[in-house]
Order: structure tokens, then C-alpha cells, then sequence
């Protein structure tokens, strides 16, 4: 009988750190919002027994890579055109768990103040991977600054601008730095987690912003093999609440749009 508890309390014993590896997740995510919109939900998933651990990263290549990789269960930092070009140029699987938010992008600059005061010869920055900088074109096209051979294409690059009145000249740079050059250029094109970090305002300071249509919903991002754990759908379900969508709502005024 004390050899077979013996036995019981070794299993218990090995089994417990599974049990409590089952019940954490670790997400990578941009700090700006999606780091605090996971900040927010942590006590709710805490009474849920999960712990949700946050790893912030500046980048948008290291969070895909690490999920790929196991090293990370999760990441909340992008939308679904960047996550397919990025399984396509990776060979990676990664899928998409729920959309969350939008983050319109928006056209800034310290030059100018509307974008028909934009001189001829004018640089213009925009972001360097396929699917954000194809957006940027979409959104000088819309506003009128350039005309590109194809509007729907999500994938256009500064080659397949058509019309170019202005002849402005368009440089492509890493997405986390635009911030940081906005002063050098005319006009930046700035994904709008990495506009609130330099402490721009969207909905005041860009001189035109994707409208609440955008497609671009920002999505929680896992693997195949873990998408449906219980401690993943339970963060799923943790930032479809409405305590989520008054938080986006209240925190960053429209500059952040909760697609749910």
C-alpha cells in the first residue's frame, strides 16, 4: 500500500508542472496597445486559471519567429495580409485565433499641415514590409497624392505607382522607425501601435487616416497545435469582453477601433 501512494505521489509529483504549463501562456506582443490590452486582461484570465505572461518586442519578425519555434505560445501584434505573406516567405504555419482591433494608418508630418501643401520633390517614408507598405500606398492613393496601376492590390510597391504629380519620392524603411525619422521627411506613413509610442495622436495629428473600414483587423496569432488549448480560448474569449471594447474605447479614442 505505501509503495502504490509512493507511486501516486511521484506521478503527482511529475505531472504538476504540465498541469501548470497547461494553465500559462506566454504572448509576444508590440507594447503599444496590444501589450496593454493583454495587461488589462490578465487578472480576468487569472480567475480563469490561466497566467498570461506578456514579452514585448519591437519588431515585427522575432514574435512570428519565436511562436514558430515554440519558444512563445502566442502573439497579438499583427493583421492577416502580414501573416500570410509572412507564412509564404517563412514556410511557417502560423493561424489566426481571433481578430481583435484596428489600427488605421495614418499619414503624418512635421513640414506641413494639410496634404496639399506638399511640395514637389517631397520624401515620403513609408513601411518596408510588403503587405503595411502596399497599405501606405493604398492610403496616398486615396488621398490623392499618387495614383497606383491597381488600388485593390494590398501587395503594390513604389514601382506600381502610375501617377506621381508631385514626383515624390518614396523610401522604404523598417515600420519602428518611422517615428524616428519623422522630422527628416515630409510625410510618414506610421502604423498606429508604433505612432502612440512616439506619442502622436491618430484621430488629431495624421493628416489622413484609414477609415473604420480597414481590413487590417490585428489579430491573436498561434500555432495549429495549440490554437484550440483551453488556456488559448479563454484568451480569445478574454478579449472579445466588453470590459476589452470599453477599454479600447475609453484608453485610445478612436485611434484604436475594436473590431468585435
Amino acid at each position: 500500500m505505501k509503495k502504490l501512494l509512493a507511486a501516486f505521489a511521484a506521478a503527482a509529483a511529475f505531472s504538476a508542472p504540465l498541469a501548470q504549463a497547461a494553465d500559462s501562456l506566454t504572448v509576444a506582443a508590440t507594447p503599444v496597445p496590444h501589450a496593454e490590452i493583454l495587461n488589462f486582461v490578465k487578472p480576468m484570465l487569472a480567475k480563469e486559471g490561466v497566467e498570461l505572461k506578456v514579452k514585448e518586442f519591437t519588431d515585427y519578425v522575432q514574435p512570428n519567429t519565436q511562436v514558430a519555434e515554440k519558444r512563445l505560445d502566442a502573439n497579438f501584434f499583427q493583421h492577416q495580409p502580414y501573416l500570410d505573406e509572412f507564412n509564404k516567405s517563412k514556410g511557417t504555419s502560423l493561424v489566426a485565433v481571433t481578430g481583435v482591433h484596428i489600427e488605421p494608418l495614418g499619414v503624418y508630418s512635421t513640414k506641413i499641415k494639410k496634404l496639399d501643401e506638399l511640395p514637389a520633390g517631397a520624401t515620403v517614408v513609408i513601411p518596408n514590409d510588403a503587405t503595411n507598405g502596399g497599405r501606405a500606398l493604398l492610403l496616398l492613393d486615396k488621398a490623392g497624392v499618387i495614383k497606383l496601376k491597381d488600388n485593390k492590390s494590398i501587395t503594390a510597391t513604389p514601382k506600381d505607382i502610375a501617377e506621381n504629380p508631385k514626383n515624390i519620392k518614396v523610401r522604404e524603411l523598417e515600420a519602428a522607425t518611422l517615428p524616428r525619422v519623422l522630422t527628416q521627411v515630409d510625410l510618414a506613413l506610421i502604423n498606429t501601435n508604433y505612432a502612440l509610442e512616439a506619442k502622436l495622436n491618430p484621430t488629431k495629428d495624421a493628416l489622413a487616416i484609414e477609415g473604420s473600414d480597414s481590413p487590417y483587423v490585428n489579430i491573436l496569432v498561434a500555432r495549429p497545435d495549440n490554437k484550440d488549448s483551453a488556456a488559448m480560448q479563454k484568451l480569445a474569449a478574454a478579449l472579445h469582453s466588453p470590459e476589452v471594447k470599453q477599454f479600447i474605447l475609453e484608453k485610445y479614442k478612436g485611434a484604436v477601433v475594436p473590431a468585435f
